[in-house]
């Protein structure tokens, strides 16, 4: 069986190593991106991205929000999932489609468990 890719785009080291051990332990195949730049770098070329999980507040030109819509424009049908401490989903709407919001702290069963529904046939 194929296992669900998921992209995160994480700046804080200790987050992303968290995030990606968890989900590689419930059974995702993770590649990560510490940058916007570096996201949709990655994105050009690996197609087999399911999901893309990205904090809003990244280093770089390129925050989570702005990489969303670059990633729509170059994938119109990946589900991406934002997430942040510091601002709520009114603060950087309107969302993309196929998208959802989720506020740090998280629990990182619940993203499992998310992950998994918006990579599947019926989202």
């Amino acid at each position: 069986m194929r296992r669900t890719n998921v992209l995160v785009v994480e700046d804080e080291v200790m987050i992303s190593e968290l995030v990606c051990e968890v989900l590689e332990e419930n059974g995702f195949e993770v590649h990560t991106a510490s940058t916007g730049e570096a996201a949709l770098n990655y994105l050009d070329s690996a197609p087999q991205i399911d999901v893309l999980f990205t904090d809003i507040n990244l280093e770089g030109r390129m925050d989570g929000s702005a990489l969303a819509k670059a990633v729509r424009e170059r994938r119109p049908e990946l589900p991406i999932v934002y997430c942040s401490g510091r601002y709520s989903p009114s603060a950087i709407a309107p969302l993309m489609t196929r998208s959802v919001f989720v506020k740090k702290p998280y629990d990182l069963g619940d993203i499992c468990t998310l992950l998994n529904r918006l990579a599947g046939p019926a989202y």
